[in-house]
This record gives structure tokens, C-alpha cells and sequence, in this order.
């Protein structure tokens, strides 16, 4: 087995130069020598083939190269796509980043968020569980944070990516309305029952403008979990016709649901999803459900980071439109 080739070191670069280790680590820096000895040093050390050791990067810049990302719930496929496609764009941008896991439990978001903060990361980007924990404050005190999906209302971010769930719940109720339903179960992540989310906050605001009995129900991203939420609202004596989901992983439980209870969509239960995961489409009948790019919400939110690291200048908040993607899971109310 062939020796491993030495990595090459600052002593190395000093002896090519005649320089000393103090003047070569100087010039690599750009401090306090002339830029020729900057440019015969910076020279050397790529012929050399010299690479900065990332903690000793750290401690030149002051920064981790680090961004933590906090998510809601990985067993929410969106959330996994997006956090894969957050730390291939950060990586590209020379950033790492830090992936942490809430697991659906606002408990968990706070000591996790200043976990991150205090291990000195540059930045944080978040898909809030708990928009409005005082925790935010706190934490965008202290680094920079960029929200994804909602607004942290009582924290000073940097910037917002966020989602006009307004929009997307209406046309999603007046959809259901219009054929004719009346009962909605609403599957969501939000917690209690209550509208403790922007969305959960439309949901009752628009149910109530068009007549509609909608219950809120709060559900978790897996399959298993989703399908025991979905069967408790079948299993109610005025069951609903049709089930609006927060999620597309929330909707293949409604899926599931009708299933075991032997009833068939949408010709028993109409079924609405949320973020168009490319699988719904693969179902029987394929899901209806609203598209949020992706791509688009990585490459602002990776974009906004990069820009408040540099330059520390606050972004104007983003909006993004949802895109109705109406398949056969919608049909007429039954009699």
C-alpha cells in the first residue's frame, strides 16, 4: 500500500519562500505585508498544493462556514427534498450545513435552535414548528436566521421565505365547496387542535366566509400515524366527505384510511394534499394537491443567507404563490 502523501503546511510554504511561518501565515491572510509577498506566497502555496485546515479558516474569519438548518419533521417527505437540496445549494455557495430534526414537537425546536446557535453557526435557516416561540428572539440575536414557510413574527430574521397559505387554503376550501362539500377534516401539523399557525388561522377564517364544518386535526408525517388520525375523523358519527391535508405525507394516510374502511376516492371522501411530492401522482386516483418550487425557495433562501453574511443587510420578504395542481382525488360531495 502506497505511503499517504504529507499534507503540505505553513513551514513548508516558508522554507519555498525564505519567508518566516509568521509572514507566510500573514500574506495567506492578507495582513500587514506588501501584496507582492502576498502574491508569492498565495503562488506557492497552489504549487504546493497547500489547503487551509477549515478550523484554522475558522479562526482567521471568525465564522464556522456552518448554516444550521431546523426542520419541522423529516418524516414530511417536502421537508426531506428540501433539506437535501438546501445542503447541496449551501455547499455550492462554500457552506456546510448543520441538518437538525424537531420531529413535530415544538418542545424539542428550542433547545435545539440554541443548541445550533451556541455551537457558533453562521446562520440558521428554519421550517418552524412553533412560529411564534420566544425562542426566535432570542436566537436571531444572535445569528442570522431565514425562515422558510412561515414568518417568525416576533423575531428580528434576516429574511422570509414564506408561503401565501392564504391563497392556497382558499382556493383549496372554495375547490371542496364548489363540489359540493360541507364537512372537511383538516389534517395539519399544528398542535392542540387550535389555529396556532398561519395556515390553521386561514383555514377557520375562509371555512367560516363559505359555510363549511371543518375540524382541525392535528397529525403527524408518517404513514402509520397519519392513517390513526385519519380513521378517528372517518369513525365520527358526521364523518366529513372530504379530507384537506396540510401535507402530501399526511394525505397518503387519508389514503390509507378510505382504504381500510373500504371506500373509495373520491366517489366516497374527496382528498386535497399540499405540496405536490412527486409519488402523489403515482396514486389511485392521483392526489389533487398545490406545488411549491422547491428550486425557487433553495436558491432565495440560500441567496438571502449568502447576503446577510456578507454584507449584514436584512432582505425583503419573500412570497411565494401556490400552484393548484388538480388531479381525480376531488370529485362531488356524496348524497
Amino acid at each position: 500500500m502506497p505511503a499517504r502523501r504529507r499534507r503540505p503546511t505553513l513551514k513548508d510554504i516558508a522554507a519555498d519562500t525564505g519567508l518566516s511561518t509568521a509572514a507566510v501565515s500573514y500574506a495567506l491572510r492578507g495582513l500587514q505585508v506588501p501584496q507582492e509577498t502576498q502574491d508569492r506566497v498565495r503562488d506557492a502555496a497552489d504549487r504546493l498544493g497547500y489547503e487551509a485546515h477549515p478550523a484554522a479558516r475558522a479562526l482567521a474569519s471568525g465564522r464556522s462556514g456552518t448554516v444550521g438548518v431546523v426542520c419541522g419533521s423529516l418524516q414530511d417527505l417536502w421537508q426531506q427534498d428540501l433539506a437535501a437540496a438546501l445542503g447541496r445549494a449551501l455547499l455550492e455557495a462554500d457552506l456546510n450545513a448543520l441538518i437538525v430534526d424537531v420531529a413535530g414537537d415544538p418542545q424539542r425546536e428550542a433547545p435545539l435552535s440554541r443548541r445550533l446557535s451556541d455551537q457558533r453557526v453562521d446562520a440558521m435557516v428554519t421550517i418552524a414548528v412553533d412560529p411564534r416561540g420566544a425562542h426566535w428572539r432570542d436566537v436571531a440575536e444572535e445569528v442570522v436566521v431565514v425562515a422558510i414557510g412561515d414568518d417568525l413574527p416576533d423575531a428580528p430574521t434576516k429574511a422570509e421565505v414564506v408561503f401565501d397559505n392564504r391563497a392556497g387554503v382558499e382556493h383549496a376550501l372554495r375547490t371542496l365547496a364548489e363540489a359540493g362539500h360541507t364537512r372537511v377534516a383538516v389534517l395539519t401539523p399544528g398542535h392542540g387542535g387550535s389555529a396556532d399557525r398561519p395556515a390553521d388561522r386561514a383555514v377557520l377564517e375562509q371555512a367560516s366566509a363559505l359555510g363549511l364544518r371543518v375540524d382541525l386535526h392535528h397529525c403527524p408525517h408518517d404513514l402509520v400515524g397519519a392513517t390513526a388520525v385519519a380513521l378517528q375523523a372517518l369513525d365520527t358519527p358526521d364523518a366529513p366527505t372530504a379530507f384537506f391535508c396540510l401535507a402530501d405525507s399526511m394525505a397518503y394516510g387519508a389514503y390509507a384510511a378510505v382504504q381500510q374502511r373500504r371506500m373509495r376516492i373520491p366517489d366516497d371522501v374527496s382528498v386535497l394534499g399540499y405540496d405536490d411530492r412527486p409519488v402523489s401522482r403515482l396514486l389511485t386516483p392521483p392526489l389533487s394537491t398545490y406545488r411549491w418550487e422547491i428550486e425557487t425557495i433553495v436558491a432565495a433562501t440560500v441567496d438571502r443567507v449568502t447576503t446577510a453574511l456578507q454584507t449584514g443587510r436584512r432582505r425583503r420578504q419573500l412570497m411565494l404563490q401556490p400552484e393548484p395542481q388538480l388531479r381525480g382525488s376531488v370529485g362531488p360531495a356524496p348524497r
